[in-house]
């Protein structure tokens, strides 16, 4: 969606009508907040709603959703749904009491609460009100939901809602078994060939050129050898690293972070190899140490150490933490995410790195339900994968994506109107 696009809402059937949409999915068992900044919808987290030990005494619980929404500095409101089929019980109510502990604690933050629903299969109903004149039992349909004006908007402009996290990182196989069998054998032969060339810069620069063209005209589904070369390729970290911050900040960071981190051999003199892939392959690559990245002094974050580049070349720390460039090449990740879905349908260790690429993606987009199903399947094909571990961390501690935080570079932003 455009910047200057504004949505109007009517009511809440209009409200919960977006959630869907913002999340990319229809929530169950969740609890979904968003914040307002004066009649404006801000951010949308969601949460698995509390088991009955944290329901006896919510506090904490309500904390970690504060602490979360105080990420959009402009909040100055909050509204909340439940999504469950538990929200009629009385009395008083299975999530009464976590509401009111909602309630005081976002209050207090500066954020009170609006308004709350209780959301379920096939009902609605306001979670305040008690008055069955007005809010009568079971509640209103859910289809008044599905119906609304503002769903209707979104989707007439291309918004769409998918499956939820768990069945959308598990699609249906793309490659008949002999297919299948194919791209693995033809893997381990690229592999063979590109890990004696690790080293290489000439390897480098032809393969982020390849990628680069690659994700430029929006491939299709890929022939078996040359998905064969591209799960070959993630295979080795540095390039695999090098290919998510090339997508999202171009060749020459994904050059100068390689360069920093030393992974280029001076004799390692082989030629390099390769498909000829989709797309036009740019002659010629940058000369030896242009663009050689400098260390600055070690942080005290998550990430580790803080790296920058020459000036005006993002370094890997800051681009995989969406902090620079201001707005990725939100086009090139897209596409990106398509090519990553193809990688990933054989498995192993290159089916972990392209599904690791995906949660990385999805996290960026904000969408940490759907990152933490990429990132947990990858740990399920390649057990200990390190960046899986490292990223699926961030996610459950609930760190957001600095592109993510920020609305000027928000991935929704950035969307096209439907046709």
């Amino acid at each position: 969606m455009k910047p200057s696009e504004h949505l109007t809402v009517r009511g809440p059937e209009d409200i919960l009508g977006f959630i869907p949409h913002s999340l990319g999915y229809w929530p169950a068992d969740s609890l979904v907040a968003m914040t307002l900044q004066g009649n404006r919808l801000g951010a949308t987290l969601r949460l698995d709603l509390p088991g009955p030990e944290t329901l006896a005494d919510p506090r904490d619980y309500a904390r970690t959703v504060r602490d979360y929404l105080l990420a959009d500095e402009n909040a100055d409101a909050a509204l909340l749904a439940c999504f469950t089929n538990d929200g009629w019980m009385e009395p008083p109510g299975t999530y009464r009491g976590l509401l009111d502990a909602l309630q005081m604690v976002l209050g207090a933050a500066g954020m009170p609460v609006r308004d709350a629903w209780y959301v379920g299969d096939a009902f609605w109903r306001e979670a305040f009100c008690t008055d069955p004149s007005c809010c009568p039992s079971p509640g209103r349909s859910v289809q008044a939901i599905r119906d609304s004006m503002l769903n209707a908007e979104m989707v007439f402009r291309g918004s769409s809602v998918g499956p939820a996290p768990e069945d959308g990182a598990h699609p249906p196989p793309l490659l008949s078994g002999e297919d299948r069998a194919a791209v693995l054998a033809s893997e381990a032969t690229w592999a063979a060939q590109l890990d004696r060339r690790r080293g290489s810069r000439e390897q480098f620069g032809q393969l982020m050129a390849q990628w680069e063209a690659l994700l430029a005209n929006e491939p299709g589904p890929l022939p078996v050898n040359n998905v064969a070369f591209l799960r070959a390729s993630l295979r080795v970290p540095a390039w695999r690293d090098a290919v998510l911050v090339m997508a999202a900040a171009g060749q020459a960071a994904a050059l100068a972070g390689a360069e920093m981190f030393g992974i280029f051999d001076v004799g390692c003199i082989l030629a390099p190899v390769g498909p000829v892939l989709p797309g036009p392959i740019p002659s010629g690559l940058p000369a030896p140490g242009a663009g050689l990245a400098v260390r600055e002094p070690a942080g005290t974050g998550a990430a580790g150490p803080r790296t920058r580049s020459m000036p005006g070349i993002p370094g890997y720390g800051e681009v995989l933490l969406g902090l620079d460039p201001v707005v990725p090449a939100w086009h090139t990740l897209n596409s990106l995410d398509n090519v990553l879905e193809q990688l990933s349908a054989c498995g192993g260790q290159a089916g972990a790195a392209a599904l690791t690429g995906r949660g990385w993606i999805a996290w960026c987009r904000g969408r940490g339900s759907y990152a933490a199903a990429y990132l947990g399947r990858a740990l399920d094909e390649e057990p200990g994968y390190r960046l899986a571990e490292l990223m699926l961390e961030l996610v459950r501690r609930g760190t957001l994506c600095g592109w993510a935080a920020r609305k000027e570079a928000a991935w929704r932003k950035f969307e096209p109107d439907a046709a």
